[in-house]
This record gives structure tokens, C-alpha cells and sequence, in this order.
């Protein structure tokens, strides 16, 4: 059995505080093992991070921007220097194969930090408008409400930019993948932010999330999870009219235009299929939709198959979070639509909750297969008779998170992107982009975060006539 990670103490206005909350066991999802025990807050504890959160944001408020610019660059060179311990823990915690873990949780998240620290030097706090000079101040205490699908990752783009902004934070993470947040508020620690800045009170999303949420000391709260649980979360924030950024689910579509060569139409299906399949298919903006001309659905058939092939579960392709998330997966798994690979069975690892890579065909873009976010390996092909008909497939969807276009002639790729609503679209294949702003259209949530669009999320805006 692997050692156990021991986290006893909370991080509460910069010292480690024993948790009265009891504890967390947390369990690796490639082994079933439990791999981590951590302290849990009690609602004193929560009310005592808000407390100290409340405290410290005068004066961090008040911090001229090239010192906070300063420590962020500060934290992002403790993070490098830890960037093995954070993919260790994550390799632990999600079950994440180690290639994974150190390029999507730990290089993405430090990205995000350091384009962070370059908007924040620029950004204009401070503009004018005729007679009036226009104002963005931080709005206060931030609750950071983080999922498990990527314990790192998630942290770093609504805690950073909030800090960034003059904000102070309680973060909570999820309950399933706690151990990176502890190692975060350690990298903080050792950058020398100001004690009350950055807290973290782990627990449950039923007492401390919504303990955080219904303060009348927390201005802000940022949470990202399930539609319905961001429903539950706007509506109790509203008791108190605080604002929300809510980053819920998807359904991204992957949209292969009618004019597209053999090798972009290719190159469309092995991207699409990476995307579907990575994290073991839990990411809310998974390309889980691929709609393709009609005509060439039989081509697009054999590529997915092959591509499928070679995401062997326990290799490349990781688990699913627990057991009970393998059991919503597998439903899906005999679904009544033509199957292209994978489905129920196949080789699968004695330990673990992996599920066979699954790629289905001749989809109704009204069914389950097509409009739920499955959050698992399991990708839909969805046959198209027109380029118009594929942009109303896409929009057929009350997510609008994320999205891809394919498209031969790139000079008229933003009037396509346009008619896709949806938060992003990357075209061709185009790299993530972390000064671009992060965030879904319809019941994908509200806000923007990452960047310049994560710090002005959370700032207000006053008016000074003069």
C-alpha cells in the first residue's frame, strides 16, 4: 500500500491550524487505494478564514500593483521549483498516467500564472472617460469553490487572478482531489504573500461551500462544477446579492466543415478523439460531438477507430474518479446508436475505475448520447447534410462552453466561429491561450475567468466626476 499523505492542519490567515472538522480520506482512482488523509474545516473554521480573508483585504488592497506583480512571479518560480511534487500528488489523488500529470495539471496551471502576472501589469485600473475618471477596485473577499477534475489547474484560475485583482481568497476544494490546494497554500506561504490573503478550509460542499456562499463577508464567489449544483449556488448568493462566476458543464462540438482536405478532416478526428479521451474524458470542455459531413462519415468512422485504439486505459487513457462515476459512465455504454468502438467490456486493469474508450456513430443529435455531459471516455459522431445544418447541430445543446471548427478556408473562419455560441472555439487546432478569456454562453455559467478577464471579473467599477 502506498505511504499515506498526512495534511492535519488548515491554512487560516497564514499559519496551520489544526481542522475541527474531522478528516478526508482520499482515494487513488488507479488503485483504489487510499492515498491521502486531510484535515476537514468545521463552519468555525470556515467563518475564521472569511474573518482573516476580511482583515487582510484593506491592506493588500492597498499593495501598489508591481509588488503584486512581484509575489505572483514569486509564486510561479516556488511552483516550478515544486513542479514534480504537484504531479506526484496529482498523480495520486485523480489517478492522472504521469505525462499527464506534470504537461496538462502542472504546466498549464503555471502558464496561467505568468501571463496573470504580465496582465496585471498592464491592466488599465484607472481610465478616463471625459470629465469622469473610471475606476476598477477588487470587490472584496473571494470564495473559490474548485471540482476535482483538475485539483490544480482549477485553483490557480480563480484563486491567481482574484489575488491578482487585490482581492483576498478562502478557497475550498473538492473533497475527492484535496492534496494539490495543500501544497498550494505552502508555495504561497513560501512566496511571501500576506497572512489572510490566501486561506484554505477544506470540506463539504453542504456546510462549507454553502457557508461561504451565504456570508455576508464574502463579496464574490467563484465556483465551478454541474449546472445544477451552479444553479443552487447563484441562488443562495443572491440572498445577499454578492456577485457569481460560474464555470458548469459542456458539451463541446467539434465542427468538420463540408470544403475540408483528406489530411485536415485527418488531422480533425485525432484531435477531436485526444480531446474527448484526455483526462479520462472528465473536462468540461471534452470535444464529446464530432459533426462531420455525411458524406464522409464512413471515412471518419475508421479514423475514430483507430485513434480509439490507442487509448489503452491504465496506459494513456486514465480512470474515472471513483466508482460511482465509472457506474453514471457506464450507462452510456450501451446506448442505441451504432458502435464504432469500445462500448461495454475490453481489456481493462483488475484495479481501478476505467472504462473502455467508446466512440459512437449515426447519433441522434436529440438523444442522451448527444446532449448529456457524460464526463467520461465517450465520443459521438453526429452526421451533418450541410455546413449550416452542422452549425445547428452544434447550437443544439443548452451547454455553450467550449468548441473546434475545421475549416479549409481560414479567412472565413470567424464568420463560422461567430455562429457557434459558445465561450471558445479553436480553429484548426489552435493552442490554448491563457490570456484569453475562459467561460461558457447559455447554461455553461456566467463570468469570464484566466487573465485579464479573471482579474476585471472581480473588480467593481466607480465613476469619478471631476
Amino acid at each position: 500500500m502506498t505511504d499515506l499523505i498526512r495534511e492535519p492542519a488548515l491554512y487560516i490567515d497564514g499559519a496551520w491550524i489544526p481542522g475541527a472538522g474531522g478528516e478526508i480520506e482520499v482515494e487513488n482512482p488507479a488503485t483504489e487505494e487510499i492515498c491521502g488523509v486531510v484535515a476537514q474545516a468545521d463552519g468555525a473554521e470556515a467563518d475564521a478564514a472569511i474573518a482573516a480573508a476580511r482583515a487582510a483585504f484593506p491592506a493588500w488592497a492597498a499593495t501598489p500593483v508591481p509588488d503584486r506583480v512581484r509575489l505572483l512571479r514569486r509564486l510561479h518560480h516556488v511552483l516550478s521549483e515544486r513542479a514534480d511534487v504537484f504531479a506526484s500528488l496529482i498523480q495520486r489523488e485523480l489517478g492522472a498516467p504521469a505525462k499527464l500529470a506534470r504537461g496538462l495539471h502542472v504546466q498549464v496551471p503555471l502558464g496561467v500564472i505568468e501571463k496573470t502576472a504580465e496582465a496585471l501589469a498592464e491592466f488599465p485600473f484607472q481610465t478616463r472617460r471625459d470629465h469622469s475618471i473610471i475606476l476598477r477596485e477588487p470587490v472584496g473577499v473571494v470564495a473559490a469553490i474548485t471540482p476535482w477534475n483538475l485539483p490544480l489547474h482549477q485553483v490557480v484560475v480563480k484563486v491567481v487572478p482574484a489575488i491578482a485583482a487585490g482581492c483576498t481568497v478562502v478557497l475550498k476544494p473538492a473533497t475527492l482531489t484535496p492534496l494539490a490546494a495543500f501544497e498550494l497554500a505552502r508555495a504561497f506561504d513560501a512566496a511571501g504573500f500576506p497572512s489572510g490573503v490566501f486561506n484554505l478550509v477544506p470540506g463539504g460542499g453542504r456546510e462549507i461551500g454553502d457557508r461561504l456562499t451565504r456570508s455576508r463577508d464574502v463579496d464574490h464567489v467563484s465556483f465551478t462544477g454541474s449546472t445544477l449544483v451552479g444553479r443552487q449556488v447563484a441562488a443562495t448568493a443572491a440572498e445577499t446579492v454578492k456577485g457569481v462566476t460560474l464555470e458548469l458543464g459542456g458539451k463541446s462540438a467539434s465542427v468538420v466543415l463540408s470544403n475540408v482536405s483528406d489530411d485536415l478532416l485527418a488531422k480533425a478526428v485525432k484531435v477531436t478523439v485526444a480531446n474527448c479521451y484526455l483526462n479520462g474524458g472528465q473536462t468540461c470542455t471534452a470535444l464529446s460531438r464530432l459533426i462531420v459531413p455525411r458524406g464522409r462519415i464512413g471515412r471518419v468512422e475508421e479514423l475514430a477507430e483507430q485513434e480509439a485504439a490507442k487509448y489503452i486505459p491504465g496506459g494513456r487513457l486514465g480512470p474515472l474518479i471513483s466508482a460511482g462515476q465509472r457506474k453514471e459512465v457506464q450507462r452510456y455504454l450501451a446506448a442505441d446508436a451504432e458502435l464504432v468502438a469500445g462500448g461495454i467490456g475490453g481489456q481493462l486493469p483488475e484495479r481501478g475505475y476505467y472504462v473502455t474508450p467508446t466512440v459512437y456513430s449515426d447519433v441522434d443529435p436529440d438523444s442522451a448520447l448527444a446532449q448529456d455531459e457524460i464526463f467520461g471516455p465517450v465520443l459521438s459522431i453526429l452526421a451533418a447534410d450541410s455546413d449550416d445544418h452542422a452549425i445547428e447541430i452544434a447550437n443544439n445543446s443548452i451547454y455553450g462552453l467550449g468548441g473546434a471548427l475545421w475549416i479549409q478556408d481560414t479567412d472565413r473562419a470567424l464568420d463560422y466561429a461567430a455562429r457557434i455560441r459558445t465561450g471558445q472555439i479553436d480553429v484548426n487546432a489552435a493552442p490554448f491561450n491563457p490570456r484569453a478569456p475562459f467561460g461558457g454562453y447559455k447554461q455553461s455559467g456566467l463570468g469570464r475567468e484566466i487573465g485579464d478577464y479573471g482579474i476585471d471579473d472581480v473588480l467593481e467599477v466607480k465613476a469619478v466626476q471631476l
